[in-house]
Formats: C-alpha cells, structure tokens, sequence
C-alpha cells in the first residue's frame, strides 16, 4: 500500500462523496473509485458503504481513519527531524499544546530550553486533547500541556502552573461598582464561556467553580476561542470568565479584567507525558516547567 492510497481514502473519507474527493485531489472519479477497491482487497474489510445516494464509513473505514492520519504525522516528524539535523540540532522535544492553556509561562519556558539546550530542536503542535493523548501513547509527541487532568491510563499528569480566575468585563458595565466581583453578581448577567468541545479542561474547571452556586449561569454563547470571548466582552454582549493570562492576551478595547471577590478560584494547567522513565532531556524540561514562577504574571490582568 502507498502513501496515494491512503490520501485516496483520507479524501473520501473525509468528503463521504466519491465525486467531491476526486475533485478535491485533481483525479478522476473513476480510477480513485478503483483505488479505493485495492486497499479493501489489501485490507481484505469494506471501509465504506455506498448507495446511490450516499456514502458511509462502516466499522473498519472508521478504526482506519482514525489510525491512517498518525501515518503522515510521523511521516512529517520524521522529515522534520531530517531537517533539524541539518540546520545543526541534535534532538527534537516535541510539545503538544491543547485544551486553550494559559500563555504567560510558556514564552519564558521555551527561553529557557533555548539558553539551556540550544542543541535541541523545539517543536510545537497545536492539537486537540485526545489527539494529543493518542500521539503521546504512540511517540508522536515527547510531552504536552492540557488544562485536563483525567486522561486515562498510561499518562503521567503533573501540575504545571496555575492562573487566576477572573471576569472579563465590558467597560462601563454595572459590575464594575465592585472592585472584586462577587460571582452571584456576574451569573446574573449573560456570559461567554468556552466551548468544552475545543477548551476541555478549561470548560471543566470553570464549570466545577459555577456548579458551587445554585443559580444557572445565563450562556449567551460558547466559543472555541479566548479572543471571540473577548470580542464578545468588547462588543457587551456578555461577560467572559478565563485565566487572567488568557484574558491579558486575548483582550482588546473595551475589556476591562476584574478579580472574583472571596478566595481566588485557580484555573490548573498539567503537563503530560507517558507513564515511562523519562529521556534525560525530557527529565530536564519537567524540571524546568517545576521551577517556573506560579505568580508570574497571574495579576498582570486586573486593571483599576
């Protein structure tokens, strides 16, 4: 089976219409239809059910779509590895990054790998949590960072830092008469929340904080990102309630970040790694996300 086979699938896989994916890969329908049939032979399974009307993944197709796609990514890696090797670095760290986690430490983190190890090649990946469990467990990633602590088996979770819960609010609004925000007072106005589809863990923690009150938050709108939240703060369609970081980042004109009143709330960001003695690179960056400031920053957000 060849690399074009699996893009052949990848493409109808994704379309779920032959005629939509040949386009998509510059082919014609007939010969992708017949490639289709010779991985099936090769497999010796049926990946999809199609009718005239319609095409569908069955079983198979579905638990070879969901391995198919860590094919090229381990395919990039390893040409990104080539090519780290030729500028000069001697290893890769590869971070995963998920689940919205705060910024403001990890600037400072990477400064420091840069400093200490300037040998090795540092590598980030935006991806989603479980795509990020599943890279983890298949050494596709050396290390990631989630606001989600329940992972299943096999995955090592440490605290990494914490950040400050706060309400983001739009200037002029009435809650700002109190300079510490009771959170009764901020349920009783709409509020722009992140979407646990996108933001898992940052939606559990927040969510865990508001199920303590009796009183149902009014969610005007669920995003997949800190700054639509802050565009909706901005525009006084809603309150936003993130990490002082996500906020300070996010926000622009119009924002105005004010603390909760009582006993901080902390939002936890973890760092993730297989559950194996780790490689003396990797135990060195563990050291290193232990030994970061958990103040840094936290505050920077609140304005008067």
């Amino acid at each position: 089976m060849e690399l074009r086979h699996l893009r052949c699938f990848i493409a109808v896989a994704e379309e779920l219409h032959f005629g939509r994916a040949a386009e998509k890969l510059h082919i014609d329908q007939s010969p992708l239809s017949r490639t289709i049939k010779e991985i099936e032979e090769e497999l010796g399974a049926q990946l999809f059910t199609r009718t005239t009307r319609s095409t569908r993944l069955t079983f198979a197709g579905m638990a070879f779509l969901e391995r198919v796609p860590r094919i090229f990514e381990a395919l990039k890696q390893a040409c990104d590895g080539v090519k780290s090797a030729a500028s000069g670095f001697q290893r890769q760290l590869r971070i995963a990054l998920s689940d919205g986690i705060t910024p403001s430490r990890m600037p400072t983190l990477l400064a420091q790998c840069r400093a200490e190890d300037p040998e090795i090649d540092v590598r980030l990946f935006e991806v989603p949590l479980d795509q990020q469990i599943k890279g983890l467990h298949d050494d596709l990633y050396d290390v990631g960072f989630s606001m989600a602590e329940e992972v299943g088996d096999g995955i090592v979770v440490r605290p990494a830092w914490e950040d400050e819960l706060m309400v983001a609010v739009p200037a002029r609004h009435p809650v700002l008469a109190h300079k510490h925000v009771p959170l009764e007072e901020v349920l009783r106005y709409p509020l722009a929340l992140c979407d646990p589809a996108i933001c898992e863990g940052h939606a559990r923690q927040v969510d865990r904080v508001l199920q303590r009150y009796e009183q149902q938050p009014l969610i005007a709108q669920r995003v997949a990102s800190y700054e639509v939240m802050m565009t909706l703060v901005s525009a006084g369609l809603a309150l936003g309630l993130a990490g002082a970081a996500h906020i300070a980042s996010g926000r622009g004109p119009g924002v105005v970040a004010r603390r909760l009143a009582g006993k901080p709330q902390m939002l936890a960001t973890y760092l993730l790694h297989r559950d194996v003695e780790p490689s003396e690179m990797l135990a060195r960056f563990i050291e290193r996300v232990a030994s970061i400031d958990s103040a840094d920053g936290s505050s920077a957000a609140e304005d008067s």
